[in-house]
């Protein structure tokens, strides 16, 4: 028995780019965090029901657990480690902070992926959109008024503070 088929793959990770032969079956989250030593990204539920792990692809937030990773040659992905510039946090990154918007802080970098994503997209014009274009993204802790502001606020859209329970998660009941 012979070693296992492996594919080419160029991709361009937080601005560098880089070139390899992969298993077919690696995950992008698995070649970001056990390949490339980029464990920002977090491994949740590795189903793609929790966000834990959304990373930016050409600019799209994706689950990173649900796509292979030869399905993203020649793509650009950017994990939490390349949002900033130096000691310049990402605009998203700075609202997290000012908003104090994690608590464990496990969910974050997915987080605030999922919610550049979103402000790339322009699709959210309330916060109610806000909350359901990020409902895909589970905060265990409970953050979600604080990422609900912080969202809001780098996305231009006024915050709906009688409403910031978080997103409505199917097979719960809103409080």
């Amino acid at each position: 028995m012979g070693a296992p088929a492996r594919c080419p793959l160029t991709i361009t990770v937080n601005g560098q780019q880089h070139t390899m032969d992969i298993e077919a079956w690696v995950t992008l989250l698995d070649l970001l965090r056990e390949r490339m030593g980029l464990t920002g990204t977090k491994k949740g539920c590795d189903h793609g029901q929790c966000g834990a792990c959304t990373v930016l692809v050409d600019g799209r937030r994706i689950n990173s657990c649900l796509t292979l990773a030869v399905m993203n040659d020649g793509r650009e992905v950017t994990t939490i480690e390349g949002l900033a510039q130096g000691d310049t946090l990402h605009p998203m990154q700075q609202a997290f902070v000012e908003h104090d918007a994690f608590q464990c802080g496990y969910c974050t970098p997915g987080q605030i992926c999922s919610a550049i994503g979103l402000v790339n997209e322009g699709r959210a014009k309330c916060s109610a959109e806000v909350r359901e274009l990020m409902s895909g993204n589970i905060c265990r802790c409970g953050a979600y008024p604080q990422i609900l502001r912080a969202v809001s606020q780098v996305a231009g859209v006024p915050a709906d503070s009688e409403n910031a329970e978080g997103p409505v998660i199917i097979g719960t009941v809103p409080a």
